[in-house]
Order: structure tokens, then C-alpha cells, then sequence
């Protein structure tokens, strides 16, 4: 049995079975960069109760090998440094303590990228967003609900 608890004090947490949990290291999903808002309130809501560790994590999609004789040879380097660039850009703009924050740029599948990360940094909580889902994914969306059926920490879905 988990109750969800929330005092004016400086902690957030969960009460499982009695114990108090307190999440050190939030990470937060940042698939569209511009599309963000809603995420990066609710992923401050939880950090700004302590000095909780915020990861930024974007994962950008790989290009088809069928793609490749199309596209410039430079291609993937562009991409890096461009992502890695707003990345950089959305994690300076974020009202919070800039020591407690920090980023990571993945290259892959949205959700394998994501948990591989997560289980590397040793995040606590994951807070990832979910758009307006088709009917094969009615409840959540196909990245969100992969990311909430095999993730090793709590998940927090923020819709937009």
C-alpha cells in the first residue's frame, strides 16, 4: 500500500509500508525540446522540496542505413552538436540551483535509451511526458508505456 504525501516542509515523498522515501536523483525526459513546459514543472515540483539531482536526458532518433548515401557525410555530427546545443540551452534557462543540475544526449530508441540511462545514473524517479495517444496506445503513449512497464524506479507521467 503506497500513499502519496506532501507536506509544507522541505520533503516530498512516498510512505511505503511506514518508511519515508525521498528521491535524490530526479531524471527527466526532454523528447521535444520546445514541447517541454509542462514536464519541467512537474519534474521542479518534486526537486524543489530538497536538493533533489536533476537529469535532463534527450534522445535523438538514429537515421535509417537506407538513409545514408542521401544525407551528408557530417550528418550525425551535426545532429550532436545541435541537440547537445538546446539541451545545453534548456538546462541554463531552468530556475534552479545549476550545480544540481545536469544533462545527457542518447542516440537510439526512445524508451531502451531511456531506461539505460536511468539504471547508468541511478535515478530515483523518472518524469516523462505523454501526448495525446492513438488508439493502440490509449492510456498512455507507446514510449511512456515501455518506459513505465520496465523502468527499475517510480515513473511520473506528466500529459501536456
Amino acid at each position: 500500500m503506497t500513499n502519496a504525501i506532501q507536506s509544507p516542509g522541505d520533503h516530498f515523498g512516498l510512505a511505503i509500508f511506514g518508511h519515508q522515501w525521498k528521491p535524490a536523483r530526479l531524471l527527466m525526459v526532454c523528447r521535444s525540446l520546445a514541447r517541454a513546459a509542462h514536464l519541467w514543472l512537474a519534474a521542479l515540483e518534486i526537486a524543489k522540496f530538497g536538493k533533489v539531482q536533476l537529469r535532463l536526458v534527450n534522445v535523438q532518433p538514429l537515421l535509417p542505413l537506407a538513409f545514408m548515401d542521401y544525407v551528408p557525410a557530417n550528418l550525425d555530427a551535426q545532429q550532436h552538436e545541435k541537440a547537445g546545443a538546446e539541451l545545453a540551452k534548456a538546462a541554463e534557462g531552468i530556475d534552479y540551483s545549476k550545480e544540481l543540475v545536469s544533462t545527457a544526449l542518447r542516440f537510439g530508441t526512445t524508451y531502451s535509451e531511456i531506461l539505460a540511462e536511468a539504471e547508468a545514473w541511478g535515478a530515483d524517479v523518472i518524469v516523462v511526458g505523454s501526448h495525446r495517444p492513438s488508439m493502440s496506445t490509449y492510456l498512455l503513449g507507446s514510449n511512456a508505456k515501455t518506459i513505465v512497464r520496465h523502468a527499475k524506479c517510480p515513473v511520473l507521467i506528466a500529459r501536456n
